[in-house]
């Protein structure tokens, strides 16, 4: 296994951060292709808690090469501040990120833009994290977007970022009715931004291909999950990019061929962050719980995550999408102590069941979920690193969702450090 991808397998937060972050401790590089700072992942190493946000999770491990891939919307300004944060934490990590020149670069405007969007909805807010990113892959796809390779002429770059803040501006006053920004402070920023900026810009697509030739080990990582695949998700309450599989040749510059093992990460339990359809959410004592014993709070916007049962039903679909190899399951400690545990099996849509459905948003707010109870057990996981020392029911339960999911178990999360994991067999060739 000399290729491996990670990809949130629900509606992102699974703890992909951690396990990119483990996993990389024999990885020469690790690419993350999709999604900006609206994407968080949390990790704590040696007691530390670290919170990344744009920078791939492998750059903890000094030997490993970071790169922020083409499919990546940047803030510079999220960038430096996570760059001097990283430098205050483990050292200046400038000469191991680097950072694609196709990159789209996410201006204040598009913070801007995204509120106004969010505000006139009303009632109807997606629940997005209001940092730009939907209005970023706008210009992107409208093809009027600034790139990180314009700014290596900065006299050009002034003139297009003139060009597209005069738009932004328009918008902003005369469509939402809201102030514009001011577009003079914005370019002075970037142009600024520019001088440490360019020294990390790299062809990150050859030379991923590169590593890949050199039979070096490379991770894909991604961000958010698949149920918010803008594509495949349940729309409209997704997020802007594609989450899936798909991603990684268009968002890392690779041939999906080169894609040796896909790993899903995906949480004991569901959460979910925003407005949307949720057919096992729990609206009870329960949920609460959960939440509370995994510290359900986003590593962005520290908004409350919704807790539900594990849903089989959207992991086939998920699986379906991406073809998984193997299934990452984190946060099984959360659920000790719980007398018993669901796992929704299928949905019962206008009286008829169904153990498959698409990401329709409708469909979903009609589905009532059919549930399979298993009994829960007492014993703490936390911590436990041998498969064989987990009590018997929490064995049983990850057997029962490798069965429905038709995907096998590669790893086992049982707390938030770096060694509370069980690895399984099949991750020994990584």
């Amino acid at each position: 296994m000399q290729t491996l991808t990670i990809i949130g397998g629900q509606w992102g937060d699974e703890g992909k951060g951690k396990i990119v972050d483990c996993l990389s401790e024999h990885a020469d590089a690790v690419i993350r292709f999709q999604g900006g700072h609206n994407a968080g992942h949390t990790l704590v190493v040696d007691g530390k808690k670290i919170v990344l946000h744009l920078v791939p999770a492998g750059i903890l491990r000094d030997h490993v090469t970071a790169y922020i891939g083409n499919g990546v919307v940047l803030s510079t300004d999220a960038l430096k501040k996570e760059i001097d944060e990283l430098a205050v934490q483990i050292g200046d990590v400038s000469d191991r990120l680097k950072i694609s020149e196709d990159c789209t670069l996410l201006l204040t405007s598009h913070a801007a833009l995204d509120q106004a969007k969010e505000l006139k909805r009303g009632g109807q807010a997606i629940g997005t994290t209001s940092r730009g990113i939907g209005p970023a892959y706008e210009d992107k796809i409208s093809r009027r977007a600034l790139k990180m390779h314009d700014l290596f002429d900065l006299e050009s770059a002034r003139d297009k970022a003139a060009d597209l803040l005069d738009y932004h501006n328009f918008l902003l006053t005369r469509y939402f009715g809201v102030d514009g920004v001011d577009s003079d402070q914005v370019i002075a920023n970037l142009l600024e931004a520019a001088e440490w900026l360019l020294p990390m810009v790299a062809d990150v697509g050859y030379e991923a291909n590169c590593l890949i030739k050199q039979r070096k080990k490379v991770l894909f990582e991604g961000a958010q999950g698949v149920m918010l695949d803008i594509d495949h998700g349940t729309y409209p309450f997704v997020t802007s990019s594609n989450t899936s599989i798909g991603a990684v040749g268009t968002g890392a510059g690779i041939a999906p061929s080169r894609i040796d093992h896909t790993l899903a990460i995906v949480k004991a339990y569901v959460t979910r962050v925003g407005s949307g359809p949720f057919p096992t959410e729990l609206h009870d004592e329960t949920g609460v719980e959960i939440a509370r014993a995994g510290a359900e709070f986003g590593a962005t916007t520290g908004r409350p995550r919704r807790c539900g049962w594990f849903d089989a039903v959207l992991m086939r679909r998920a699986h379906q999408l991406n073809q998984f190899n193997g299934l990452c399951i984190t946060k099984l400690d959360v659920l000790d102590g719980l007398d018993a545990i669901k796992i929704c099996v299928a949905y019962d849509v206008d009286g008829s069941s169904r153990d498959n459905v698409s990401g329709n948003a409708r469909q979903l707010e009609r589905c009532e979920p059919v549930y399979e109870q298993m009994p829960g057990w007492q014993e703490s996981t936390c911590g436990i690193r041998d498969y064989d020392q987990l009590p018997l029911n929490a064995k049983r339960y990850l057997e029962r969702i490798a069965e429905l999911t038709e995907v096998p178990i590669d790893i086992v999360s049982t707390g938030p450090g770096r060694t509370d994991l069980i690895y399984m067999p099949s991750m020994s060739a990584w």
